[in-house]
């Protein structure tokens, strides 16, 4: 770096440091955001420009918290860079009113220095919403997949929407914990609201029964529509010794049965009209 250049940035960070309060309420102007939110980030760049902190940690650290408030706060990314961006403009006047040949030429370092401060800004806004997203995501898996108790023993789980791969794991894991949880041995998988059953889902189906039986539990898969049923059949999918019921009351009866309860409608079991071979 030239003797020039040395003196130019000297020059613009002194100018900085001279305001004190004018720059911090014109930057606050400028980006249209309250005084008090930049307060702390504007005390850390005085820091910094003063050399007590050169590679401008505590100003990276404040701006990544920055970033993750705007996210919770609903702004968009280049809104939140653009409030950096504006400490420019805001001491660019100062540079414009000192009129020295050193301070203008200064000014091109503090625009690079603010515009890697605001790249930085606008890629952990990126990282803290794609963050956000993903939790968000996480948290509607569990409660689009609740496990429920139908009675002492029996658990159930209703399945609505697609039946993806991230999902199977899901439901997986909340039957297996709430059969571990409960000692139930009798668990139905109701697929009443899955709009249609293909070689995957049928696959994602197995798989959990199988890790359920695993855990000591018979299970029965119910919702098995008209439409279901052919498709399943076209497909040549194998359900094997797997109890399969049309519906959710049913799949229950069943497993009431099987679970030795005394309970009958009108005299008799709900499907008792199903002649089963199963002991």
């Amino acid at each position: 770096m030239t003797v020039q250049a040395e003196a130019a940035i000297r020059r613009t960070k002194d100018l900085f440091l001279e305001q004190d309060g004018r720059l911090l309420d014109q930057w606050s102007e400028k980006a249209n955001i309250s005084a008090d939110e930049l307060r702390e980030l504007y005390r850390a760049l005085r820091a910094a420009l003063a050399g007590e902190d050169e590679d401008f940690t505590d100003v990276r650290g404040l701006l990544a918290e920055f970033s993750r408030t705007r996210v919770r706060q609903g702004y968009t990314p280049s809104e939140t860079a653009r409030t950096v961006f504006a400490l420019k403009d805001a001491m660019y006047e100062i540079v414009e009113a000192d009129g020295s040949p050193e301070a203008l030429r200064g000014f091109a370092w503090f625009s690079r220095l603010v515009d890697d401060l605001g790249l930085f800004t606008f890629e952990t806004f990126s990282n803290a919403r794609e963050k956000v997203i993903l939790d968000q995501t996480e948290q509607l898996l569990e409660l689009s997949t609740p496990v429920v108790k139908l009675w002492e023993g029996i658990v159930a789980v209703p399945l609505v929407g697609t039946l993806d791969s991230a999902r199977t794991q899901v439901v997986m894991e909340k039957l297996l914990q709430t059969l571990m949880e409960t000692g139930s041995q009798h668990a139905v998988i109701d697929i009443t609201g899955v709009p249609a059953v293909d070689t995957q889902v049928a696959h994602h189906l197995l798989k959990t029964v199988m890790a359920a039986r695993l855990m000591g539990a018979e299970c029965v898969i119910s919702g098995i529509r008209p439409q279901i049923a052919h498709t399943i059949v076209t497909l040549g999918i194998e359900f094997g010794d797997i109890v399969t019921k049309a519906s959710l009351a049913d799949a229950l009866a069943h497993a009431l049965r099987r679970s030795g309860a005394e309970i009958k409608v009108n005299g008799r079991w709900p499907d008792e009209e199903e002649t089963e071979s199963s002991p």
